[in-house]
């Protein structure tokens, strides 16, 4: 168990929910100095860090708003002071595309995703896949706005409604192929490069997030998931993460990789103590820039 004596920790957060409050209480306990940071009240001065927060040896992000999550590690990170997770992480994860060309550059096996650009060209990738495949939005959670389309009717309303929204994010198209599971898929979670735990998730629906009333249960780590997961964590840039996983007739591939993740309804399923194995590593990465930050002042 990494002691926080002496470290200053920066929680970056919306409010406290469940996750934050046993982050808290962990941090407290080892004797850290936890400093809290509302990212309501934030007014970050591109010039340079605030005192408080250029006193903290590492940041903790817990923020619920991927944008301010996103710009806050970004400064955060421009001004040399360390983050979990680190902005390039976070970017990598908020983003379905990017994260699904992470996975395929780095040879992780992820279901085969068609990025298109025009209605026209998203309903030649959907028929080049084979019905159904799946729409997503590139920037989302909690199983929002995903949509299983079965047939060319349906791909033409779903994009039509998509086209006539005219968001950003709707500029394009992120199309996937559909995996048949056995219904659940797996999520892992990884910190500093280990593997703690999984749980399976499983509903009747075919999205199967607990979010979204997915029943969680222990999954042992089997050597095939300590693989994937460790291969995905680093694809993305590491730090701590959730991988998401199915099992399918090609065998298991890695879905989406999650940077902020939920974990109040995994502890007890799995028996392992998630607040604290995130604690260690948040401590032993603010004791390292303690520690560097010592020795630079003594030459």
């Amino acid at each position: 168990m990494e002691s926080g004596n002496g470290i200053r920790v920066g929680l970056l957060m919306s409010r406290v929910r469940v996750e934050e409050k046993l982050l808290l209480h962990e941090l407290e306990a080892r004797g850290a100095e936890v400093v809290r940071f509302d990212d309501r009240d934030f007014k970050l001065d591109l010039s340079g860090p605030s005192p408080d927060m250029a006193a903290c040896d590492v940041f903790l992000e817990r923020c619920i708003n991927h944008l301010r999550a996103l710009y806050t590690l970004k400064l955060l990170n421009d001004w040399g002071l360390p983050t979990v997770n680190s902005y390039e992480v976070a970017n990598t994860c908020g983003d379905k595309l990017l994260t699904s060309a992470a996975l395929e550059k780095n040879g992780v096996p992820t279901p085969r995703t068609i990025l298109a650009f025009t209605p026209e060209s998203a309903i030649e990738a959907c028929e080049e896949l084979g019905y159904p495949v799946v729409i997503k939005p590139p920037v989302g959670s909690w199983g929002r706005l995903l949509a299983r389309i079965n047939d060319r009717d349906a791909a033409e309303a779903i994009l039509e409604h998509k086209v006539t929204l005219g968001s950003f994010h709707h500029g394009a198209f992120y199309i996937q192929q559909y995996v048949q599971k056995p219904g659940r898929d797996i999520r892992s979670f990884v910190v500093g490069g280990t593997t703690i735990c999984a749980i399976y998730r499983a509903s009747e629906h075919w999205i199967t997030n607990t979010a979204r009333g997915g029943q969680a249960s222990n999954c042992p780590i089997t050597p095939e998931i300590d693989r994937l997961s460790r291969a995905a964590a680093a694809s993305v840039g590491g730090g701590v993460v959730a991988i998401d996983l199915m099992e399918s007739a090609e065998g298991m591939q890695v879905i989406e990789v999650n940077y902020t993740m939920e974990f109040r309804n995994s502890i007890d399923t799995t028996g392992v103590d998630i607040p604290g194995k995130i604690v260690d590593y948040v401590l032993q990465v603010g004791r390292a820039n303690k520690e560097r930050k010592l020795a630079l002042a003594g030459n």
